[in-house]
């Protein structure tokens, strides 16, 4: 299972509905790095079957055997490469940092943020929900009434994303849903505040609405 951002939703009790399935599941992982604080990269790597994964990879030449090797976890042995960074230990810095309390409030705030904006594009007759926001990243195009054209509306959603992060006051992604090209607006970054959320919507209505933008 590739939870790669969804994941860290997991540590709120709320989210884990999610995990329906789960034990069918071989392995799971997902990414720190995405949504969990930490300086990339970190992955998060859970094994139903860890023998099967030890078997795919182990190498033992006769310079790497010691005389532990039957008492300890060589993880060595549990990729492709046979070094590796110490992963965990920023990872364990961040958890002591903002305990799991602290971290389950902030992933909390940010799902809450972002479904405020999701309320807001409901509302505004020239912006269009493109796909439910049950986490964090809110999907959404600027469509401006009389416009229908699946061209010009791309044309100009494209002309807003980079118009908006040329700025340098907010940065947002896209991708296509349908054939549409649409806005993604993510609600994650470390010390992000609902003010923050709130000036950046803002920020993009202003942007579209602008009447010196062709």
């Amino acid at each position: 299972m590739d939870a790669a951002y969804a994941g860290t939703a997991l540590l709120l009790p709320a989210m884990r509905w999610m995990l329906k399935g789960i034990e069918a599941v071989d392995s799971f992982v997902f990414n720190p790095h995405k949504w969990m604080f930490t300086n990339f990269d970190c992955s998060a790597y859970f094994v139903r079957d860890p023998d099967a994964l030890v078997n795919t990879f182990t190498l033992l030449p006769e310079y790497l055997k010691t005389r532990v090797d039957g008492s300890v976890k060589n993880y060595r042995d549990w990729g492709i490469q046979l070094g590796r960074r110490f992963r965990a230990l920023k990872l364990w810095f961040v958890i002591r940092e903002f305990g799991v309390n602290g971290l389950r409030e902030t992933v909390a705030n940010h799902i809450r943020w972002a479904g405020e904006v999701a309320d807001e594009i409901r509302r505004e007759a020239d912006f269009e929900l493109m796909a439910p926001t049950p986490l964090a990243t809110v999907c959404f195009r600027y469509h401006p009434e009389g416009v229908n054209d699946s061209r010009e509306l791309d044309r100009l959603n494209q002309r807003l994303m980079d118009e908006l992060n040329a700025s340098g006051k907010i940065f947002i992604t896209h991708t296509r849903l349908d054939g549409k090209l649409t806005l993604r607006l993510v609600v994650g970054q470390t010390r992000q505040q609902r003010r923050h959320v709130t000036a950046a919507w803002d920020t993009i209505k202003r942007t579209a609405r602008d009447p010196a933008r062709p």
